[in-house]
């Protein structure tokens, strides 16, 4: 019996672009540096709250301003 094998070889063109256009209407970039060995640091408590590094630092700048009032 001849199994046919997948010719799929990664994502598609349409693929691609249908993500970089859902990229483009969804979210932003935005960069922060931060000081040599904070990375880890803040990684860290990103893992032990079961947060990836972008939601624990969306997460924290969310209830800074809460708690600060600064809506």
């Amino acid at each position: 019996m001849d199994e046919k094998k997948s010719t799929y070889k990664g994502s598609t063109d349409a693929r691609r672009r249908a993500n970089a256009k859902y990229q483009r209407e969804t979210v932003e970039n935005m960069t922060i540096r931060v000081p040599k060995g904070k990375k880890e640091y803040y990684k860290g408590a990103a893992d032990k709250s079961g947060m990836s590094l972008n939601q624990f630092a969306v997460a924290s700048m969310d209830e800074k301003i809460t708690r600060d009032n600064l809506s």
